[in-house]
């Protein structure tokens, strides 16, 4: 069995989208809460810590400042999700002819939700504990909004009927740093396979 060729690109999709949906259902309900940032994407390795400011009145549309992305931190076999498998015995070995995959593959991926951190004024005061208990609030409460949303919206965003089977890992903190602070939660899902291409066959 091999990967479908979709199948991390599908699976990191539908994370970006659980999280995005789940903010912007958390600022409707909780009042000063930001939603989901208007700068939302997939990224390519580890991600650039490029925005966290209010980068949206360039959009007419609006939205919450910060910066969301979702980047894949690796791909694995595993025979005992969601644990790698560090060897492989003999008889899974692979070669041309015997495509046999593990019980399953794996990706995980890493979340990072970014917002502005409050900072020194131009007097080089730092900033008031009113500003940073605010910032705390809303970061704990994105805390909680993201692992949710990986733990109840992505296991069902798939079309196979079994839905995705998903291992939600460490949430953590991120910075204060360049006026940014945040979260990163990593979690991985199992991808469905499917059978090995034939030769000639992309």
């Amino acid at each position: 069995m091999a990967l479908n060729l979709n199948a991390v690109q599908d699976a990191a999709e539908a994370v970006l989208g659980c999280v995005c949906a789940a903010l912007q259902d958390a600022a409707e309900v909780i009042e000063g809460q930001p939603g989901c940032p208007c700068r939302s994407c997939l990224v390519p390795g580890t991600p650039a810590w490029d925005s966290c400011d209010d980068p949206c009145n360039a959009n007419p549309d609006g939205g919450a400042g910060g910066q969301l992305s979702v980047n894949v931190a690796r791909l694995y076999a595993s025979t005992d999700f969601p644990s790698a498998d560090r060897t492989l015995p003999a008889t899974q070995a692979r070669g041309r002819l015997t495509c046999a995959a593990p019980t399953a593959m794996a990706v995980e991926l890493v979340v990072t939700l970014l917002r502005c951190a409050p900072t020194f004024d131009e007097g080089g005061c730092p900033p008031p504990c009113e500003a940073l208990g605010d910032a705390a609030r809303i970061l704990h409460t994105d805390l909680v909004v993201v692992r949710n949303a990986v733990e109840c919206c992505l296991p069902t965003a798939s079309e196979h009927r079994r839905g995705r089977v998903v291992f939600v890992g460490e949430s953590r903190t991120v910075g204060p740093q360049g006026g940014c602070v945040g979260l990163e939660q990593r979690v991985t899902v199992a991808l469905p396979g499917c059978l090995c291409p034939q030769e000639g066959t992309p």
